[in-house]
């Protein structure tokens, strides 16, 4: 595995599926369905780096959490393309939520050590993340910091992300509720400003809640 210009470290097509645990079979099928980028060549010699290696790690989790390959290679096409940017960021939408675009030596800076293919599959799940370019976009910064600080503070990422998905089925499900409730008694060009008001109960709701299992724990 010799390291190509620049002393990144490479491999042949079988050292790269053994660095995967897959077969160079599964490996060139992935190739040709378009789910990793094309090698450097080098003569007859196909030359993979540590970004295909990321990639198939990154397939490998996405099909244990039940995606489909033709799924994933969907949503390859589009974070290369950057086309579901726009979707992710709900860019046509009103948000209070301010995105932040990354590096990937960034996006790890935040999260030492646990930005596995493992992890990154379920930010892709939840769309925390979409890339544009060579950059990541992650959805709203307060998510990005809050996020980080309770990494730094000796909370597992895997663990992070997977009350973020419990927070997100119990969100939806309360603007859900807001939603129908205005509707049914505002006209519908008065539903954003009403907006706040459904936030604010939300919030106190939280706010006594916590306070009173911190209570209860004491």
């Amino acid at each position: 595995m010799p390291p190509a210009e620049g002393g990144v470290r490479e491999y042949r097509v079988e050292e790269l599926a053994a660095a995967a645990g897959i077969t160079v079979r599964t490996l060139r099928f992935y190739r040709e369905r378009g789910l990793i980028p094309p090698p450097r060549r080098e003569g007859r010699i196909a030359w993979y780096d540590e970004q295909h290696l990321a990639r198939l790690r990154t397939i490998a989790a996405l099909l244990e959490r039940g995606h489909t390959l033709n799924g994933i290679a969907d949503l390859t096409t589009a974070f290369e393309s950057g086309r579901n940017v726009r979707e992710v960021l709900a860019i046509d939408v009103p948000s209070e939520e301010e995105p932040v675009r990354l590096t990937p030596g960034e996006l790890a800076d935040h999260f030492a050590g646990e930005v596995t293919p493992e992890n990154l599959a379920a930010a892709l799940d939840l769309g925390y993340l979409a890339t544009d370019g060579e950059e990541i976009v992650h959805i709203s910064r307060r998510l990005l910091d809050v996020s980080a600080a309770l990494v730094r503070e000796g909370v597992p990422l895997a663990e992070v992300l997977a009350a973020g998905a419990r927070v997100r089925e119990h969100a939806e499900a309360l603007a859900e509720l807001f939603t129908e409730l205005l509707r049914a008694h505002a006209a519908e060009e008065d539903l954003w400003r009403l907006r706040p008001l459904a936030k604010s109960v939300v919030e106190a709701e939280l706010s006594m809640a916590l306070d009173r299992r911190l209570r209860d724990k004491a």
